[in-house]
């Protein structure tokens, strides 16, 4: 097989799985209240909030060695502390070897796609994180679970419900442990906004919108291809506004209504949308906008709208320099946060759970439920017409034990 092949192509040579916002290796500057009336809530100097080292750690192989890979994730591994960087894998032979040795690897631990399976023996790899292209997640997660891998997969879980449904079933019948990699559901960001919302800080939620938009330039990269990507800017963007908005109401919608568009003669959106705007009726007449596109100019905001202030996150979605925002009658109130590493976060807490014999906060049945609802949007928007979904009351019922937060970060 060649990096060539379109069938598998080769991750090396394509973006990452999600789309790329503010790098984390890069300074980021203290945020600052552009209000002068703004009040800041700003953590104390307090040590480090990731898991100390431990005796033992588990060991992963990272699939896919994009942009992603190589300046977020394997980055995180080197700072992790359940968690370490055991294997690559990748049909770039030459970036394989040069990433495992960068990280203190051997040349044996450089595999290819073909050779993916010889992982069977290594016991110290206990788990593989998937960084591929859509399309390709089931394939990798069912040849996992077969040689009895613990499965982290970038999201979105797969490119349709299908492939999403047999992802959770291949792994559930391997009896290994399954995470989607939704890393906004592990920051302290996103943690305080959601002890805010729920702890009515807000007073009761009435409305929430979010947008997540960017430009996407590559013609011929993956995500603009149906076979590989499933779909276009609501698989990749819209995907984060319908999960953190989820996260934060801790509840799941009841009908979705919807619309999408490409501009015509666009090159880039023959197979794929460009824009979709989607509504989403929730549990106690909450009432959510969402607005995704890969042709409209960067913004990544989510907004939530109470009786008695408001809520606002922008960024929302970026890896670093989140910003959380609390406007009240009497105050604007910013909440500061000490900065961390989102994917060492999420990376350690599948480790915990490895480790504890527990299900992750995201297991494979909270990214199910995403596809879910995102194959009902794309049903509205070809029906011109509302879909109810399933039913299911109750609080954060597709997802596992909360992650460990350390008192630092609790609101």
């Amino acid at each position: 097989m060649t990096p060539t092949d379109p069938t598998r192509p080769d991750p090396a040579a394509q973006t990452g799985t999600e789309s790329h916002p503010t790098s984390s290796t890069a300074q980021a500057s203290p945020s600052t209240a552009t209000d002068p009336n703004a009040a800041t809530n700003t953590e104390p100097s307090t040590p480090s909030s990731l898991p100390q080292p431990q005796t033992r750690q588990v060991g992963y192989a990272v699939l896919g060695l994009g942009e992603l890979t190589l300046d977020e994730l394997l980055p995180a591994y080197a700072t992790a502390g359940r968690s370490r960087l055991a294997a690559v894998v990748s049909d770039d032979r030459d970036k394989a070897v040069q990433s495992a040795l960068a990280y203190g690897l051997s040349e044996a631990d450089a595999y290819s796609y073909d050779t993916f399976e010889d992982l069977a023996g290594r016991d110290d790899v206990q788990a593989v994180y998937i960084v591929l292209p859509n399309a390709l997640h089931r394939e990798y997660a069912e040849r996992a679970a077969r040689i009895g891998k613990h499965v982290l997969c970038e999201k979105p879980l797969a490119g349709n419900v299908e492939d999403a449904e047999a992802i959770v079933r291949a792994c559930r019948d391997a009896g290994v442990r399954l995470m989607t990699a939704y890393r906004c559901q592990y920051t302290p960001v996103h943690w305080r906004a959601r002890d805010l919302v729920q702890g009515g800080a807000l007073g009761a939620v009435k409305l929430i919108h979010s947008v997540n938009v960017q430009v996407e330039p590559d013609e011929g990269q993956w995500r603009l291809r149906r076979d590989l990507a499933g779909g276009g800017s609501l698989l990749d963007v819209g995907l984060y506004c319908i999960n953190t908005v989820r996260f934060l109401l801790g509840t799941e919608p009841l009908e979705v209504t919807a619309r999408t568009h490409s501009t015509p003669g666009d090159p880039r959106f023959t197979e794929v949308e460009e824009s979709v705007t989607f509504q989403l009726e929730f549990p106690d007449g909450v009432l959510v906008s969402c607005s995704c596109s890969y042709g409209a100019s960067h913004a990544r905001t989510l907004d939530v709208y109470g009786a008695e202030g408001r809520l606002s996150l922008d960024p929302a979605f970026d890896y670093t320099s989140l910003r959380l925002r609390v406007h009240t009658p009497d105050a604007v109130t910013e909440h500061r946060l000490r900065e961390t590493d989102q994917f060492t976060l999420e990376i350690d807490h599948f480790s915990a759970c490895i480790q504890g014999g527990r299900d992750p906060f995201t297991p494979g049945e909270e990214g199910l439920q995403d596809e879910r609802i995102m194959a009902a949007i794309y049903r509205s928007a070809r029906e011109r017409q509302p879909v109810r979904l399933d039913e299911h009351p109750g609080r954060d019922v597709f997802r596992g034990a909360p992650p460990e937060r350390p008192r630092m970060e609790r609101a």
